[in-house]
Order: structure tokens, then sequence, then C-alpha cells
């Protein structure tokens, strides 16, 4: 019987990435910042599935190209396989398909959305007004819009989205200039795209693509971002500890 240590690790978080590679590399630098660790078995475990040809997920929802559905739970079965406790996916769109994806993989899941949306309570007023960056597919999806956590459920907030045109013209050839590694590009485009949100009113933005963060913050966008990426982080990081203080105390 195989009794690899990664086997036995409590706190061992599986992560289907690859959804873009560098958006997979941000979130594992961002588990690595949200980690108080002073020593190397302080830090989370992780297994890591990345994986760039799963099929495109804003294609998919589009319908113009095949789903990626089964490339996930490829990947899924895969950190399953190797003792995974708790599935992620650093991809927004990709959360299309979480239903899917948790009820055949049969493990605990973390949804980026509610990290995100928990955070956007935390910082929106009452009746806030909030922007929000993603790709078309989460937009028309409204995967964000549609979903509420328990506490945004009790406020009135108010979504601010880009226009058709600031869609087509700034947010997706941001997107794909970061993809493509052109981050000063992508960078100068987000920034417009923030700033018509900002002067429509947004008190703060959503970074709802795991591309956008990598080269927009709060500086660069002149106003609070919610930084869904670092939010599921935060979330991992406390999902792993308390796993790995129970494995401690249950530990004669």
């Amino acid at each position: 019987m195989q009794t690899d240590t990664y086997r036995a690790c409590a706190g061992l978080v599986g992560v289907l990435g690859g959804m873009g590679p560098l958006a997979t590399l941000d979130f594992l630098r961002k588990i690595l910042a949200a980690t108080p660790a002073s020593s190397d078995q302080q830090h989370v475990p992780v297994l890591v599935s990345s994986i760039p040809q799963i099929p495109d997920r804003a294609s998919a929802f589009r319908g113009t190209g095949p789903s990626p559905l089964n490339a996930m739970l490829d990947c899924g079965r895969r950190v399953v396989a190797g003792g995974a406790g708790l599935i992620v996916i650093p991809c927004n769109t990709a959360h299309l398909w979480f239903g899917e994806l948790r009820s055949e993989l049969g493990l605990p899941m973390l949804h980026m959305v509610d990290a995100a949306l928990d955070e956007v309570a935390q910082i929106c007023g009452p009746e806030g007004r909030i922007g929000l960056l993603a790709t078309d597919a989460t937009l028309d999806s409204g995967l964000y819009c549609k979903r509420t956590s328990n506490t945004l459920a009790r406020r009135k907030v108010q979504w601010c989205l880009p226009t058709e045109a600031e869609r087509s013209d700034w947010v997706m050839p941001a997107i794909a200039a970061v993809k493509a590694g052109e981050l000063s590009t992508g960078r100068t485009l987000l920034q417009l795209a923030a700033g018509a949100l900002r002067q429509r009113g947004a008190q703060a933005v959503v970074l709802g693509c795991t591309e956008i963060p990598i080269v927009l913050d709060a500086d660069s966008a002149n106003m609070p971002v919610v930084d869904a990426t670092a939010a599921l982080a935060r979330q991992v990081v406390r999902w792993s500890m308390e796993q790995r203080n129970r494995r401690a105390l249950a530990t004669p």
C-alpha cells in the first residue's frame, strides 16, 4: 500500500489550474502571501493540475467551442487520487461548471465567486455601487450578479457593469493581452475600463477574471478592488490551517 507523505497530509488542497497558467501561478503566490508561516512545513500543502489545454470556457458558454467539463473532471480526478481533501478552481468562468464538478468529484469545493462576494459585503455600504470586470461569459451568465452571499443578500448592492463597447474594446482585449504575456497593454486597457466604471459611480470594483488582478490593483484602478483570486486564496489558507490544527489536536 502506498504511504507517501502527501497522501497522509492534513489540509491538502487540490487546484484545478491552467485556466490560464499565469493566473494559476498568481493564485499560488497569493496562497503563500496569505499564509502565516515561518518555515516550509507551515505552508499550505497543494497539489496542482495545471493543464492549459482545457477547452476555452467562454467559447463553450457561447456555444462556439467544446465543453471543458470532461477535461476539468480528468484534472480533478488526478488531485482526488493524490489525496486532496478540498478542490478549488482559480478561474471565474470555469465556475459555470462548479455544480457538475462537485457532484462528480465528491469532495468539498470552495466557490471563488462566494469568496469574492463575502469581501464585497465587507466594503460596500447598505446600497453600495460595485463595478465588475470579467469575461463576457462571466458577465452574461450572471455568475456574480445572480449569486449572493448571505451577508450580501441583506444589502441592496447595485452592480455597475462595462458597456458592450467597453467589453469589446477594453476588457476582453486586456484579458487576451495578459494571457499573451503583454502585461503593460493589459494594464492600460483595464485602467480605461475601471475608470469608466468609476465615472459611473462605482465605489469599488470586483476583479472577476483571474487574469485581471495580475495587472490591476487598487492603485492602478484608482479605487478599492476586490481581488477574487486573493479572496479564494485566503479561504484556502483558513481551510487548510483548520484541518491541520484538528489533526494536531487529535494526535496523542
